[in-house]
């Protein structure tokens, strides 16, 4: 499409008074008619030679020698790096299993006993496995277990970090609490090696 010189002349215009391209393309249709596309517009003010003004200057964030120093502030108490949690922890904080763990003079006496003879406080015939990939759609990992009473299922957990169980050998099985616990750190365990 072809302008006409006056046309011409108040895109420059518009242009140089620091419209952007959508407000040239609404001027266009608004005072002489003319639809154009975006990217018609953008042509347009390329082929005469217009150049387009920044509304806001960007910063050039790789030189911090133009940067101004912060404005000085009391000094606040050093903060505590966030932890990266793990993709286990934000399933166990969905369910409200995160808990946090005692501080050492918190623990029951039978815990201590417990953690004086090397073996963990509960330990669980539980059995979790990995799979290597995952085909379920939605699924960011996967796997099976089995059960202290031998039961097995598939478990899943999804997008939203929420554990699940796809398949179940018994059906309307629940694990007891212990179990259902035990499986929740055995998976935080086989996942933390497997990089998630």
């Amino acid at each position: 499409m072809s302008l006409t010189p006056e046309q011409k002349a108040a895109v420059a215009s518009w242009v140089a008074a620091g419209d952007n391209l959508s407000a040239v393309q609404k001027k266009l249709i608004e005072q002489f008619q003319l639809s154009m596309t975006y990217r018609d517009v953008r042509f347009l003010v390329d082929d005469l030679d217009l150049a387009l003004k920044d509304p806001a200057p960007k910063v050039d964030t790789s030189d911090v020698s133009k940067t101004p120093p912060p404005p000085a502030a009391k000094p606040a108490a050093p903060a505590k790096a966030p932890e990266k949690k793990g993709l286990l922890e934000k399933a166990k904080e969905k369910l409200g299993l995160a808990k946090e763990e005692p501080a050492e003079d918190e623990l029951p006496p039978d815990a201590e006993a417990d953690l004086d003879d090397g073996l963990p406080p509960s330990a669980s015939t539980v059995t979790v496995t990995v799979d290597k990939v995952t085909l379920i759609p939605g699924a960011l990992a996967g796997g099976t277990v089995t059960f202290s009473d031998g039961v097995t299922g598939k478990w899943i957990i999804d997008q939203q970090y929420r554990p699940g169980f796809t398949e179940i050998s018994k059906p309307g099985y629940r694990p007891s609490p212990e179990d259902a616990q035990a499986f929740m750190q055995e998976l935080s365990l086989q996942l933390q090696q497997r990089g998630f």
